[in-house]
């Protein structure tokens, strides 16, 4: 793969990764919304039981509302992201790890995206599957939960 190919995948990779965390965001935030809608409608019903189901509505709103600034702050750490980096042999943040078994891009937590039908798992630099990988170089291996991984190319 040439040097402009894997610049071209990696911004097809992080354009995938934003566009599935801005889907979760917009998720959360009607999720949310119907809950708060569904919580101030008037039913009609016995107050004391109109009150616990507002009381429940509004829960579910507070859960979608945490949803929404989960998604709301990958969605920031995802515009820290560099689209290009130096050549390095090394995993870092968006850098693509291919291993002998799986490909991953390092960026925010959203599991197997695909792009050109490839599968790619998008992980945090936080992750613990990171950490294991963070200081071993191209032609190493790293272990993670009884898993070798054997590090073939990072770009």
């Amino acid at each position: 793969m040439t040097t402009k190919q894997r610049t071209v995948l990696k911004q097809r990779l992080l354009a995938e990764c934003r566009r599935v965390q801005q889907q979760k965001a917009d998720n959360a935030r009607q999720a949310m919304l119907d809950a708060q809608e569904s919580a101030t409608e008037s039913q009609g019903a016995i107050e004391d039981k109109f009150e616990s189901f507002r009381e429940a509505c509004q829960i579910q709103r507070d859960l979608f509302a945490r949803q929404l600034d989960e998604a709301l702050t990958g969605l920031q750490a995802l515009q820290r992201v560099p689209e290009a980096r130096c050549p390095k042999d090394q995993p870092g943040v968006g850098t693509v790890v291919v291993t002998d078994s799986q490909r991953f891009y390092i960026s925010v937590s959203l599991g197997e995206i695909k792009v050109d039908g490839e599968p790619y798992f998008a992980i945090s630099a936080f992750s613990p599957l990171f950490q294991a990988m963070a200081t071993s170089r191209v032609g190493e291996t790293f272990n993670f939960r009884g898993k070798h991984y054997h590090i073939e190319e990072v770009f």
